[in-house]
């Protein structure tokens, strides 16, 4: 058997590998800060937009109701699947979030200020949209 006393790693290696290593592991958990962030503003989309139909279903149903007179009581009998409350909106920082149903299209609302983290009102990424 030959032997070589210098094959192997040596520390630079090790620590370029370790340095590689860490740089994906950190890329990684940007990525995934990133899709989760994403998965909430869908979410809190996907129930804004069920919150606007329903809101759209209780004006065709009564046309000479002012929007600025609308209750959530009026809208949760118009909301799918037979829910019986608003849906429940989390922020990016995981605080609950209102819904605004006296316009149109509604918006979540974090104390008095609308929230919308995307910070455009035509992405439908936590807002209805145009």
């Amino acid at each position: 058997m030959n032997h070589n006393p210098k094959s192997g790693f040596t520390l630079l290696e090790m620590t370029i590998v370790i340095l590689v290593l860490l740089t994906l592991m950190g890329s990684g958990l940007f990525v995934s800060t990133k899709y989760t962030e994403w998965q909430k503003g869908r979410t809190a989309s996907e129930d804004l937009r069920n919150v606007y139909s329903a809101q759209r279903l209780y004006l065709a149903d009564n046309p000479t109701v002012v929007v600025s007179s609308i209750t959530s009581a009026n809208i949760i009998p118009y909301l799918a699947n037979g829910a019986t409350a608003l849906p429940t909106v989390k922020s990016l920082d995981d605080e609950n979030l209102t819904i605004k149903v006296d316009v149109t299209p509604p918006v979540l609302l974090k104390g008095i200020a609308i929230y919308d983290p995307s910070g455009n009102s035509l992405d439908s990424l936590w807002d209805v949209g145009q």
